[in-house]
């Protein structure tokens, strides 16, 4: 098992929405949304086909850096009264302005948001793993039972572990305040993934492995996302070792 290839990642932007918007169907959009408070079902609905649409013009015009006043994906608080069948057809047609939209030469340097990464390869896994995580927040709104492919789980947290985590301690001040305090340890038990998080020194510095931890999180790939993501806690997980670190650094992880 790996991480997903491009194509893959742009696959999954549009089988992702595809699944979304097949269980979306009927229901009623005015639903609160628990992991993303203070949003409709519809506000969620409007911030991932904003987000995809954004992507996709800065992408296509092959702007060379990320432009955020191009953004709606975080000002839908206006939404309301919409259904399924309104926003069905607008969700899939932006997952596939996206897909297409994408370069076949992964490494363009366009839509660069971190200096020196390429803006398709970055952008592919985000969309891939934002259009994932708000499906799953849906489903959760809805009451629906929520799967996910074992490959895109491995992915999915494969980016957590290399990108997300670095964004976080970039621009979250309560992050770099755990700096100096020990090593976590986090052990996929389905995708065989191992990571040791060391937050021992001045800077963050992430390590594939164990590699002596005060605590250890073991448990499904998915599982452990979500915790990551701040979607669950960590019960059903093994956790040992120094659980108060584990609490203080997922509280410090809103991403």
């Amino acid at each position: 098992m790996g991480a997903l290839s491009y194509r893959e990642r742009l696959d999954t932007i549009v089988s992702e929405t595809s699944l979304l918007v097949a269980g979306i169907e009927g229901a009623d959009l005015s639903v609160p949304v628990p992991a993303t408070p203070g949003w409709t079902l519809n506000q969620l609905l409007r911030h991932v086909g904003y987000a995809h649409r954004w992507i996709a013009q800065m992408v296509g015009e092959r702007f060379p850096e990320v432009d955020r006043s191009l953004s709606k994906a975080h000002t839908v608080e206006e939404y309301a009264g919409e259904t399924a069948a309104d926003l069905g057809p607008w969700l899939i047609e932006g997952a596939t302005l996206l897909a297409d939209a994408m370069p076949a030469d992964r490494l363009a340097m366009i839509a660069v948001l971190r200096p020196g990464q390429p803006g398709p390869d970055f952008w592919s896994r985000r969309m891939a793993h934002e259009t994932v995580m708000h499906r799953r927040d849906a489903f959760e709104a809805l009451g629906l039972p929520f799967e996910i492919d074992e490959r895109v789980a491995y992915d999915a947290l494969y980016e957590w572990m290399t990108t997300i985590v670095d964004i976080i301690f970039d621009l979250r001040p309560a992050a770099a305040e755990l700096l100096g305090s020990g090593r976590l340890y986090f052990q996929a038990t389905d995708t065989l993934q191992e990571w040791t998080v060391d937050l021992g020194g001045e800077t963050m510095r992430m390590l594939e492995g164990r590699k002596k931890p005060a605590v250890t999180v073991r448990g499904p790939a998915f599982d452990i996302l979500l915790a990551l993501y701040q979607r669950r806690g960590t019960e059903g997980l093994r956790v040992r070792g120094d659980t108060d670190l584990l609490e203080k650094f997922l509280a410090a992880m809103r991403f």
